[in-house]
């Protein structure tokens, strides 16, 4: 019974991660797929319509808002755009946060934003804990909230969860490691657990 146990374990193991990972990449597809294509059947006629080109359609859209975000003249009006729309109360609560969160992961912004791993010592320095640098600089924040020049935001990522929380601590604190942040998330997420490329028989 122990035997059928740990091959249902190294099955479960195995296919698991891949059921979950196919599901999310098809309903991702899925989402895509309905920003334009619920249009497009309303546009086209049945039989001209093949699955697909509402996820195409989207695709070639976002690269042509990218030309057009190249471009001198509609980049400026696309600023502009943006100024308005987060003068909106409504709007501005959903569109400001999901465009600093972009902006975040964006390798654009200067080279700062979630491009450094640090160590963040507490306790004494007895502790550390893993974390990404999201701010070097709050010259552009409220005077009032008087943050010192020397600290710097730190995003603490929590571990089985999409969710963290941020410090703001002295640069002294912290200890630049030189690993990609994709690496620092994977340990961070998955609580540094060590596993074994095969299940143990």
């Amino acid at each position: 019974m122990n035997k059928l146990q740990k091959i249902f374990a190294s099955g479960l193991i195995t296919f698991l991660p891949l059921a979950v990972t196919i599901y999310i990449v098809y309903a991702g597809v899925t989402i895509v797929e309905n920003l334009l294509g619920n249009l497009l059947r309303t546009i086209l006629p049945t039989q001209y319509y093949i699955p697909g080109f509402g996820f195409l359609s989207t695709l070639i859209l976002i690269f042509l808002l990218g030309l057009l975000l190249n471009n001198f003249v509609t980049a400026g009006l696309f600023q502009r755009l943006q100024e308005k729309l987060t003068e909106v109360p409504l709007i501005k609560v959903v569109y400001s946060p999901l465009r600093d969160l972009m902006n975040l992961f964006s390798r654009k912004q200067g080279g700062n934003a979630l491009q450094k791993v640090v160590l963040v010592k507490f306790d004494g320095g007895q502790k550390e804990i893993l974390g990404l640098v999201t701010r070097e600089s709050f010259q552009d924040v409220d005077k009032n909230l008087q943050i010192g020049a020397d600290k710097i935001a730190v995003y603490i990522p929590m571990s089985y969860g999409l969710g963290g929380y941020t410090l703001l601590i002295p640069k002294s604190q912290v200890i630049p490691i030189d690993i990609p942040v994709e690496k620092a998330m994977s340990l961070a997420l998955t609580a540094w657990i060590k596993t074994d490329s095969q299940p143990k028989s």
